[in-house]
Parts: C-alpha cells; structure tokens; sequence
C-alpha cells in the first residue's frame, strides 16, 4: 500500500458493554462498511435590497448534522452478538465506537435503525445494520 493508504477492513465499529469502565469489541463478521458524516443545508439565500431584480446568489450555513454507520456481513452467533441483538430488538441505545483509520475515534451512544437478516439455502446467514448517533458524539484524533 502506498504511504498513508488505509485499509477499508479497519473502518471498525465497536460495540460497549455497559460496564464501568466500558469495553468495546468489534462488531464481529463485518465485510462492507461505511460511515457518513452528513449535514442539513440551511437556506440563507436573500435577494440584494438594493437591487431586487438583480441576481440571486445561493447561501447557506450548516444544519442538523448525521453520524450513520452502515455494514452487512456473515452474522456470528456468540455471548457478545446475542448481547447486543438484545439492543436491537428492543431498540435500546447503546455505546459505540466508530474507527475510522488514519483519522480518528468517534465515540457514543448509538441506535439501531434497521437491522436485516438474510441467507440462501447453502449459505451463510447474512446481515445489514444501520447505526445512527442517538446523542452529540466526541472525537479522538489519531495519533
């Protein structure tokens, strides 16, 4: 890999477990995944006072920001997954960690908002999840 490249395997999400000090674990069987930093738009956009009928130029400033993370991959069945399928069945808010390398640590209370299971007659059960930030997220740069 190139200096500085990143491999997409270690954008992680990592789930909390409650405790006092809480510990995160991946959420295990991830093969795609992605993470969205978005933001509304706000319209500011106003007509010249002085010349109305001139043109207009689009303004804004930014809105309700997102933090979304999405990713599908082979379910594993274990003490942890079951755990945390608790959460999403019960839509609970649960701490987690989104790693993103080469940048930094975004870290949390997060919900699920979908979660689906999937599977053909020969193959592996398979999953999708959508995970969106439940309260205001900190930041950790990487070192």
């Amino acid at each position: 890999m190139a200096d500085g490249e990143q491999l997409g395997r270690l954008l992680l999400i990592k789930l909390g477990d409650g405790a006092t000090p809480e510990v995160f674990t991946n959420l295990c069987g991830l093969k795609d995944r992605s993470f969205d930093l978005s933001a509304n738009t706000v319209d500011t956009t106003k007509p010249s006072c002085t010349n109305p009928g001139g043109p207009v130029q689009k303004t804004g400033r930014p809105g309700i920001s997102s933090r979304t993370f999405s990713g599908s991959g082979t379910f594993v069945s274990s003490a942890a997954m079951k755990a945390f399928m608790g959460k999403v069945i019960n839509t609970t808010v649960f701490n987690a960690q989104v790693v993103v390398p080469g940048l930094g640590t975004f870290e949390g209370p997060y919900f699920a908002t979908n979660f689906t299971f999937d599977g053909g007659m020969e193959d592996d059960l398979q999953f999708n999840g959508t995970f969106e930030a439940a309260g205001e997220l900190s930041f950790t740069a990487e070192a």
